[in-house]
Parts: structure tokens; sequence; C-alpha cells
């Protein structure tokens, strides 16, 4: 080949070969692009995680961390990261049992939001991921709607929004002078505050309806909270939960802490190990109860369950509107608790409960399976032939042994087949599931009819807000035994053994009894204090947002002197907020288009002011011709003529061109504003 062929280009060699075909490359990050990016994915995740069980959120998070620490340095493979996201998948659904709700699926997107950083390489890759992030603090509201969720989504919503301007800077090419990190996130607020009127209308004033045209599926995984079974051990991490399952605010008299009994779930059948309610007697009207003259008036806030049991202090006089009233007098609600709701109810001790037994019922109350416990059974035959017909004897013989010989305890080792038989003449001590179980079958088989009845007990007086709480951990159980003449009355075996475990305050289980926090007086009182001013707050909270409906939006206007609102009134009122806040969101934005960069609003201030003095600016008139003309009309005014020749500078030289870095704009920008004529 000569040396002229080889002088000539591969497109001279050969003029009609195909061109190799250009490759699109993404514009890469730069190192503070990518910390942005990757810190707001984080600050998204987070509210998410904090709503998923510890282990799996933990793991989410490591596996978070080490990708983003792998990836720093090299990409993984294609092949590996698949491996990643199905090993990832699979572990999700197996902690979930592989049942589909909406904690399943939130914890889905929490891992794929985790893992989606190994694909984080150029601006398309960073747009993509804080888009996807955006959707986790939403996404967080389908699990809780406490203000701690909303302030964390707040931080990370405005993070991305923030990290996207960065982004946007790195595209255009001007990262050089991009804003700083205060500024950007200045911006982002800028931009909420515009659009903050208009959401605060929507929400106080837009009609709502009673009930929901659409619902949100349940969760896969129940929160902590009272059910239909119970076994022996079963309750122990939920005693030990100290959120509020209930806040009570009384109108008028307040029963003693001791009669507290928030009724629940009633368990009739007895397996030999677990006890359940008989789901057959629910559908029966409520038997005949004669009540004490002492009516209770409360407010009753629950906490969402995802359950449809409801608690109630004993006995309730009727069923509030929307919920059902079952043979035992447990309530139940037409939907699982998935949000805070807040009931309306009255009670009354009962004097004489079902005086009148049905036989089956009877039969019902005194059933226990075959061949199991058979010391407990021999024992409560042998009361039988000791006391005669006096059963009130035999419950008075068992609450006395039960108080001499007992202890109580939540450290219980796991019961075997005999489990009452352990726990009464082997162990004899645990926690009220062991004393309410036994104390039931000692008296079955003695032949007196019982019941297992679980629920909460007492109450803590929260001071600043004169409510009350009750806390998971107040969940209790307790017996009912049939008596001729009185019908089924109360009986507490735990109460007998550790009256102070059941009727005790959060101040005496904190620093009484040689705890943790025994000696330490004022500063016990101290956090005490804290616990209840933050407990106040999250029930205002719940009170203006979370229970804010249908029947409260109508009476919106009671402190002006309007008593209700009908739908049209309300509409009208929306319609005449909407119009300001729109109006309010024209004016910003239209002038942040004319004047959205802050040198050029300095300047026509600066002109404005000497438009006040006769020396306006034509719109034709360049800025140096202006300050000429100024100068020659007033001498003096070299200062101007020295603005004007640096707001031209930076204004309209080219980017190559320009000299001045970031601490000259805001210098002239200031000296612009300062200056006076």
């Amino acid at each position: 080949m000569s040396a002229r062929a080889d002088a000539l280009p591969p497109a001279a060699e050969k003029p009609g070969a195909m061109q190799p075909r250009a490759r699109f490359t993404a514009a890469p990050l730069d190192p503070q692009s990518r910390l942005w990016t990757l810190a707001a994915a984080a600050a998204c995740l987070l509210p998410l995680l904090r709503q998923l069980p510890i282990p799996m959120a933990l793991a989410i998070a490591t596996i978070g961390a080490v990708i983003v620490t792998v990836t720093s340095r090299r990409r993984l493979p294609g092949w590996l990261r698949l491996l990643l996201a199905v090993a990832l998948v699979g572990y999700v659904l197996a902690s979930a049992r592989f049942a589909l709700g909406r904690d399943t699926a939130c914890a889905l997107l929490a891992a794929m939001l985790a893992i989606k950083p190994v694909e984080l390489a150029g601006v398309r890759d960073a747009r993509s991921l804080l888009g996807f992030a955006l959707f986790a603090p939403f996404s967080t509201f389908l699990l809780d709607q406490g203000p701690l969720s909303l302030a964390l989504g707040l931080v990370g919503v405005t993070l991305a929004l923030a990290a996207l301007l960065r982004v946007a800077d790195l595209e255009s090419g001007d990262i050089a002078h991009a804003a700083p990190p205060w500024r950007r996130l200045l911006g982002v607020w800028r931009l909420v505050a515009i659009g903050l009127p208009l959401a605060l209308a929507a929400f106080w004033l837009f009609p709502r309806i009673a009930t929901p045209l659409w619902g949100v599926p349940e969760r896969a995984l129940a929160r902590p909270g009272l059910s239909d079974h119970m076994s022996p051990g079963e309750w122990i991490d939920f005693i030990n939960d100290d959120t509020p399952a209930l806040r009570v605010t009384f109108f008028g008299p307040t029963p003693p802490t001791s009669q507290m009994y928030w009724r629940g779930p009633v368990l009739w059948n007895f397996d030999g190990r677990t006890w359940t309610g008989s789901r057959w007697l629910r559908s029966l009207p409520p038997p005949a109860v004669t009540r004490a003259a002492r009516t209770w008036d409360y407010e009753m806030a629950l906490e969402p369950t995802e359950r449809r049991q409801m608690v109630a202090l004993e006995l309730p006089v009727a069923a509030p509107d929307g919920t059902h009233l079952d043979h035992d007098y447990g309530l139940q609600a037409p939907r699982p608790l998935g949000t805070l709701t807040r009931w309306r109810m009255q009670s009354a001790a009962p004097v004489a409960f079902e005086p009148e037994l049905r036989p089956y019922l009877h039969q019902l109350a005194l059933r226990l399976p075959e061949g199991y416990n058979p010391r407990t059974v021999a024992l409560a035959r042998q009361w039988r032939l000791e006391a005669g017909d006096n059963d009130a004897a035999i419950v008075e013989r068992a609450l006395a042994w039960i108080r001499d010989d007992f202890a109580y305890t939540l450290t219980t080792p796991l019961l075997g087949r005999h489990s009452v038989d352990e726990f009464l003449f082997e162990q004899q001590a645990g926690f009220c599931e062991h004393f309410s179980s036994a104390f039931v079958v000692l008296m079955r088989a003695a032949g007196i009819p019982a019941r297992v009845v679980t629920g909460y007990v007492g109450g803590y007086r929260n001071r600043y807000g004169d409510y009350w709480i009750v806390r998971r951990s107040d969940a209790h159980a307790w017996a009912e035994v049939w008596l001729a003449g009185r019908g089924w009355t109360r009986v507490d075996p735990t109460a007998a053994v550790a009256p102070e475990r059941i009727y005790d305050t959060l101040a005496d289980r904190a620093g009484g009894g040689g705890g943790g926090l025994a000696g330490l007086g004022g500063l016990t009182d101290r956090l005490a204090a804290v616990r209840d001013v933050a407990d106040w707050m999250r029930r205002g909270w719940n009170d203006f947002v979370l229970g804010f409906d249908a029947a409260r939006q109508q009476k919106l206007l009671q402190p002006l002197g309007i008593e209700r609102l009908d739908p049209r009134g309300l509409i009208a009122l929306f319609a005449a907020a909407a119009t300001l806040a729109i109006g309010w969101m024209l004016w910003l934005t239209a002038r942040a288009e004319r004047e959205g960069d802050r040198l050029l609003r300095a300047w026509h201030r600066l002109g404005a002011r000497y438009a006040r003095l006769g020396f306006a600016r034509a719109a034709h008139e360049p800025a140096g011709a202006w300050a000429a003309r100024v100068a020659a009309a007033r001498p003096g005014s070299d200062e101007l003529q020295s603005l004007s020749a640096r707001f031209a500078q930076w204004r309209y030289a080219s980017l190559d061109g320009r000299t001045q870095g970031r601490r000259e704009l805001d210098a002239l920008v200031r000296a612009l504003r300062r200056h006076r004529p």
C-alpha cells in the first residue's frame, strides 16, 4: 500500500464503508453529586425502614451499605446483581411467610431501593435512583401516619429534590457555578411554600365522606394486639411492649385504677395448651345484665392493630355506632383497625351478669380435653368432695393457695404437654397467661363453669393532658367463674399474687422495687415528665390531623359561631380558599419567571430607587449608558458606574470570559442591595 494510501484516513480509504455507530454514554457523576444522591436516597429510605420488623430493617440497611461501599470502587457484573436482587426478594417474602399485604409490598420497595445504587454510574442513573427513592416516604404513610414519619419523610423529599437540582447543574455543564447546598435547600422549600396553602386548603376544607370509597390491602403481619387465642408464654413480647394501645378521656368521675379492666376477647375452648374464642357465640345477642348505678362516660382512642377486636371498660352499656356487641360483651369493629379510631362509650360494672346460664353454655364452660393435666383434675375433684356444693369456697381456696405459694415473673421456661400440672405443682411462678389458664382449668375440673377473659388492666394518667394511657404492656388475662345468683364473676388470680404489678403506675414500674431507676428520684420524675409531654404532643397530632374526619370537618367553624357546615358551605369555603391559594401560586410563579435571577432582582430594585428620583432607565437603554447619564446629571455617582460595570460583566459576559466566582457574585448582590442614591 502506498504512502498516500497510508496517509488517508479509513473513511477516505473506503468511502462507501459503514461507519461504526457512536456509543451513547451518560455523563458521569462527580464525587459530590454521587454523595448527594446516596444521602438523599438513604434519607428517603429511613422512615420506611422504621416501620419494618427490626431484623428485616437491619438486613436491608446492611446490604445497602455494603453495596454503596463496594460499587464506589467498581461496578458489579450483571449476573451478580440479578442474583442479589432475587436473594433479597426471597428473603423478604420468606420473612413475611409469603403472605401478601401492604407491609410486604413496602418491604419489597425498601429492598429494591437498597440495591438500586448498584447501577449508580452516571447522571441518568442518579436521576432514576432519586425518582425511585421518592416513593419510599409516601409508602411509609401506608404503615404509619405519625409526626415522626412525616418529619423524616419531609427531610428525605427535601434532600431528594435538592440532589435533583445538583444533578441538573451537572448535566447543564454549569457545576462550577452551582448554588451552595444551603441555597439549594432553600430553593426547595420555596417550592414547598408555593404549594402549601393549596395543600392545607384541600386537607381542612375539601368535603370529606363519612366512609372511604376504597381501602388499602391489610397487613400481612398484624401489629401487636389482642386476639382470640392465647398460649402460655405467647404474650411475653406483647407485655414487654411499652407503646400506647389506647388513650381514654373520662367525662365526669374516673373509676379507680383497680377497677379499670378493659374487656377484650373472651376465650372458651381449651385444647390442652391453647385457649381460643368461640366464633359461633359472636352471633348470639348479649345476655341480661344488672348493672351498678355508677356509669362511666368516656372517649377512647384506639391505636391501629389490624384486627377487628376492640376493648371497652367492663361492661359497655351499648355498642358504639358501627360496631357489634357479641354474646360475651366483647366489641367487634366492622373492618380491621388499620388507622387510629375514636369511640364514645358508657360502661357500668355488672352486679348480676347472665344469672341464668343456658345448658349448652354451661357444658361449654366445663369442657376440658381428655388425657391432660391429671394432677390438676384430681386435686379439683378432691376439693369438690370437701366443699360440697359451696362453689365460692373452692374459688377462695384456690386464691389462697396462689397467694401463699406462687410468685409473679416474666422469666418462665416453656411448659410441656401437661402445662397446668407443671405450673401448679412444679414451677409455681409465671405471669397472667399462666395464672388465668391454670385457674380456669382448676375451676372447670371442680365443676365450676369458667372462662378466660383477655384485655388490658389499669392505666397511667398523663399529668398534662388529663387523660389516661393504657399501654400494650398493660395487657392482661383474668378469669370469670359462674356462681349461682350472681352469674359471671371476675376473679383475677394474678392480682392475688402480685397486685402491685397489676395496678401500679408507670412511675412505680420505673423507680420502685429496686429497679434500674430506683433511688434516682428527681431524674425519674423528669424522665416521666418528658414522656408525658411527648405523648401529649402525639395525642394532639392524633386529634387534629389523624382524627380529622367528616364529622369534625362539619364542626370546623364552631369557634366562629357557625355550629355546623353543610356540604354546600364546605364547597363554597374550599373554593374561596383554593382561589386565594392558586392566586398566591400564580403570583409567586410569575414573579420567579420575571426575576428568577437574584442578581437581576437586585439590579431592578436599584433602578426603582433611582426612578423615584426621576432617573428611570429606559427600556432600550444599556446599563452603562444609563449609569453615564445619571453621573452626568448627578456628580459623584461613581459608585453607580462601578456597580453598572460589574453587573454587565457578570450578566452579559460569556461563561468562559467570566472571571468572578461565587463569592464575588454574592458581594455584588449585597453591594447592589446596599447602594442608595
